[in-house]
């Protein structure tokens, strides 16, 4: 292992820095119950794009605080009457959005459906309601931060977001409920884990390098940069004598993916780059180390936070078993 990570031998035990509140699973039971009461209701509309094998949509569907939350969704142009295809939920890196049409059609020319959402407050056309006091532009992991309950953490929102288009998809006519996947890269990775921890019904993830994981352990690293910069961030504008730096970790540990990780009932292809100092492999494996359902890491030595050879091949193929 390179010398900013522990050995592989305790990588494989590690199980987390950053804390994990005690009314952790009442907290998403909860959040959990006020989307369920939000139905599965969705809006097809026609998309600009065409394709000859293929029908793409615009969709979009109330998320929680009634966000206008956008995905595309694209499906064969052919179904056989009362067909039930395969379908797959893609999640995007932080800042992004949902991608070309064009990054779909493999999915769709394989007989499944796809939808990729687009997160609230993004790159995308989803909407962003707002409601906390402080930073607005950058820094969603930090949004609600300071707020007098966990409710108000942006990235709450967003994790629900993942598991409520998982609830769409599973309920369109032409999806066959009992193979539906997600995957997703980065923020991706880590929404990946939040939306199989959130919608038991997943069956298949495949995360690569995931975000959001184990707060705690990239501040120590002394790694909050890039995607993570604004932790340090925070702590400069709002606690720069880190007076609190206990009660704000714990706070984070809301939306930190290894807490949420027990709660996955789907099969899990992982991949990690073992040189990775955006997302550090150690917080990955806080995750996975948490995953009791049937699981796979896929190592990428040599590899960082970038391009992993043959990943996208390997996830597809993962699919193509549901």
């Amino acid at each position: 292992m390179p010398m900013f990570e522990m050995p592989m031998k305790e990588l494989k035990k590690y199980k987390g820095r950053n804390p994990c509140p005690p009314d952790m699973d009442e907290f998403w039971d909860a959040s959990l119950a006020e989307m369920h009461a939000l139905g599965t209701q969705a809006e097809l509309r026609p998309a600009a794009f065409k394709a000859p094998h293929a029908e793409c949509f615009d969709l979009y569907f109330t998320g929680i605080k009634g966000a206008r939350i956008h995905a595309k969704y694209a499906r064969p142009r052919k179904i056989a009457p009362g067909a039930r295809l395969p379908a797959v939920v893609l999640f995007h890196g932080y800042t992004g959005h949902s991608g070309d049409w064009a990054d779909k059609l493999s999915w769709v020319g394989q007989g499944f459906c796809v939808a990729a959402l687009d997160c609230r407050g993004q790159g995308g056309l989803s909407e962003d309601v707002g409601g906390v006091r402080g930073n607005t532009h950058h820094g969603h992991i930090i949004r609600g931060l300071d707020e007098d309950a966990p409710g108000k953490l942006l990235f709450r929102d967003i994790y629900l977001d993942t598991a409520q288009l998982a609830r769409v998809v599973l309920d369109r006519p032409e999806v066959d409920p009992g193979r539906v996947g997600a995957a997703g890269g980065s923020q991706g990775g880590g929404l990946t884990l939040a939306c199989a921890a959130l919608e038991p019904r997943v069956k298949r993830a495949a995360p690569v390098f995931p975000f959001l994981c184990d707060y705690k352990r990239v501040w120590e690293m002394d790694l909050a940069k890039d995607a993570y910069q604004e932790l340090k961030t925070y702590f400069k504008l709002f606690d720069p004598r880190h007076e609190r730096e206990e009660q704000v970790f714990l706070r984070l540990g809301y939306i930190d993916c290894q807490h949420l990780a027990k709660r996955i009932r789907a099969e899990i292809l992982m991949a990690v780059g073992l040189m990775d100092q955006i997302c550090p492999p150690s917080s990955q494996f806080a995750a996975y180390n948490k995953i009791k359902s049937r699981k796979k890491m896929v190592l990428y030595p040599d590899f960082g936070h970038e391009g992993l050879p043959g990943m996208s091949d390997t996830t597809f193929e993962f699919m193509l078993g549901l």
